[in-house]
């Protein structure tokens, strides 16, 4: 028998995320006429109410544009900054060690992950109202209806939102998400049930300060959060507590528009976010499996994933070597990604070199995603995070600040030391990819340092082994940010087998799907197709 007709409309838009009430959001917006940067960020605010321990407007982020109407491409870095009240030796009494996956460092009494002092200041607000104001079409005020109304009428914890409550980070040396819970009364009353254990799958959480606070920024723009009512309080509770931000550092924050890295792979251009956000590390990846015929080997075959695995390392050491803030760190993009070192690396690889990673660990999986594409071409990436949550909920507001300050070493005179101003390095790399002049697929993910790692290879499945979307991110995952290469347990036990005999260490994850959540929207011929990572709880919403 033939195969029954489509009967859904074809999608002129789409908007794809992944928690579900940010999807309805974002797909409601562009059901009125709104286009793709009105929809990223009325899902984004509602990614900030459903998803607290991963985003909201105590945190960073990044956004990568696509302009139909110039034909070009911008990056909006809205990557916090160190306050200006920081400095190197701050904390270089308490140092003890590093994290023992390599993503952070212990200190005596965790100030730098819990706490008022761990906090960077908040600039994700201001880079999604600069967007609005060079892209949006919609009023401000109308991008807040469905954020509000889930912080008012409550939602239910979902399925990863608890994974996150419960995550073991004491393992690794840093404080676990259930203990910065109820750092304040405001987060023990919003997360925690009666008996002070975070709540589960099904529990509802109804916070009318943070739909309050929405609505003054609906209201009064996001000078309110900046320079407004709602930097005061956040600067009065820092003084009271021994945070570092003031109004004055509130004051300063700005949006950096940048220039994208542009790199070519098979054909196409990949178009990410430069330094400090974390393109550099997916660019330098596909350059050097550039060298390399793919799909000869056999998807997920032993050499393919041995290919890929020194691909990421080498990025990887590259990454941990040369790239932070290029305010203050001369970073070698052009040597990086150039043709000559690829090629160099390439060769490396062929002659059987395993690259040393002794420590390379994981970031924490505390990050969001949204990609979105509207009628007119609009296309837009962004992902936003809290880095890790700080448990610092300033009376009355509803959000929690980010804990980004753990990402900076506190020992002076490195590169990743703490200075004024200064940004760190961040995997996030919200990435569009170009055939020709015409944008062709969008991808994001959270996952840390697994960013990267995944979207290389979500890449690798698009342009070299010609997968849909959807197959392309459900592909099974490596990861290899370490000495140690992690298999997702879908990759076949042979393929392990293979790679432990050519003498890898290699650990079987225990989990259907890993190594972070992509989630993209491809457009090739024009036919919209949406992708969510089935480890995460969104999904892609299309709007005729």
């Amino acid at each position: 028998m033939p195969r029954p007709s489509r009967r859904i409309p074809t999608p002129r838009a789409m908007i794809v995320a992944p928690q579900p009430e940010a999807v309805e959001a974002g797909a409601a917006v562009l059901a009125a006429g709104g286009n793709a940067i009105d929809a990223t960020l009325a899902c984004a605010f509602t990614q900030g109410v459903v998803d607290p321990m991963m985003c909201g407007l105590g945190g960073l982020g990044v956004l990568t544009i696509h302009d139909p109407k110039t034909g070009t491409q911008v990056v909006l870095d809205g990557l916090s900054p160190c306050p200006a009240g920081a400095h190197a030796e701050m904390w270089s009494n308490l140092f003890e060690r590093e994290c023992t996956d390599g993503y952070g460092f212990v200190l005596t009494g965790a100030p730098n992950e819990v706490g008022h002092a761990s906090v960077t200041v908040p600039s994700i607000l201001r880079a999604f109202a600069d967007a609005h104001a060079a892209f949006g079409r919609m009023p401000w005020s109308s991008l807040f209806d469905g954020a509000i109304a889930c912080a008012r009428d409550g939602w239910m914890v979902r399925p990863h939102v608890h994974a996150m409550f419960v995550s073991d980070e004491r393992a690794y040396g840093r404080v676990n998400i259930a203990e910065k819970l109820g750092h304040t009364p405001d987060g023990a009353r919003l997360y925690l049930r009666p008996d002070g254990t975070p709540k589960r799958p099904g529990d509802r959480v109804v916070n009318p300060d943070l739909a309050a606070t929405l609505a003054t920024i609906a209201r009064d723009g996001a000078d309110a959060f900046y320079t407004g009512e709602i930097a005061r309080r956040i600067a009065a509770d820092m003084a009271a507590h021994g945070g570092l931000i003031t109004e004055a550092d509130l004051a300063a924050i700005r949006c950096r528009r940048v220039e994208p890295l542009r790199v070519p792979f098979r054909g196409r251009t990949l178009v990410l976010p430069p330094p400090p956000a974390g393109g550099i590390f997916v660019a330098e990846v596909l350059r050097i499996l550039a060298n390399f015929d793919l799909p000869a080997m056999g998807h997920n075959s032993a050499a393919m994933v041995a290919v890929l695995a020194e691909a990421m390392k080498i990025a990887g050491l590259d990454k941990d070597r040369h790239v932070g803030d290029p305010d203050f760190v001369d970073i070698p993009v052009e040597r990086l990604l150039s043709e000559a070192y690829a090629a160099d690396c390439a060769a490396r690889i062929k002659a059987g070199e395993k690259t040393s990673l002794a420590r390379v660990g994981a970031e924490p999986k505390g990050t969001t995603t949204i990609s979105c594409v509207d009628a007119d071409g609009l296309v837009v990436s962004v992902t936003h995070t809290l880095g890790m949550p700080s448990g610092v909920i300033p009376p009355g507001l509803g959000f929690m600040l980010n804990g980004a300050m753990n990402w900076y070493d506190p020992r002076p005179g490195r590169a990743t030391s703490i200075a004024p101003g200064k940004r760190r390095f961040s995997s996030m790399s919200p990435l569009i990819v170009m055939e020709g002049d015409a944008p062709v697929a969008t991808l994001g993910a959270p996952g840390g340092a697994w960013i990267g790692v995944a979207l290389s290879q979500v890449l690798v499945n698009l342009l070299d082994f010609g997968m849909g979307i959807q197959e392309a991110v459900m592909a099974p995952r490596v990861s290899a940010t370490s000495e140690t290469l992690d298999l997702s347990l879908r990759v076949p036990r042979a393929t392990e087998a293979a790679l432990t005999a050519q003498g890898y260490k290699v650990k079987r994850v225990p989990t259907t799907y890993a190594f972070a959540g992509v989630h993209g929207i491809a457009m090739w011929d024009g036919v919209l197709e949406g992708a969510a990572d089935p480890q995460r709880d969104g999904y892609a919403a299309g709007v005729a």
